[in-house]
């Protein structure tokens, strides 16, 4: 299945200004938080988690949280997305793709499970 998300960068750059560091421990774990140059790799990183929700039919909630979603960065330095084992194996996933672009204050992500 395809997944697609949008966000405005200046949303998510206001919630690091409100809240800080906690905001981004909202939807990224440590090691992600340390990829996280400026509120627009953020942004792509909140686009992409619920860009793989969407892609699995649950959105972001009960079935499918943030933290269920890992993002890391492949050598030549792409986003490369996993999705805890608990979550591959309920929705049989085999391989998951991610995209994450930026421009005109948006940041949008596309993921594909199979």
């Amino acid at each position: 299945m395809v997944g697609i998300d949008i966000v405005s960068i200046k949303r998510i750059e206001k919630m690091i200004e409100r809240f800080g560091n906690k905001a981004l421990k909202r939807f990224l774990s440590k090691k992600e938080i340390l990829l996280v140059k400026n509120p627009s790799t953020a942004a792509g990183f909140w686009a992409a988690k619920e860009a793989a929700s969407k892609s699995i039919g649950t959105g972001i909630g009960k079935e499918c949280s943030f933290h269920d979603i890992k993002i890391s960065k492949t050598k030549k330095n792409a986003p490369k997305l996993k999705f805890k084992k608990k979550i591959r194996k309920k929705n049989n996933l085999k391989k998951s793709d991610v995209s994450i672009s930026h421009d005109g204050g948006f940041a949008i992500a596309i993921v594909h499970t199979i």
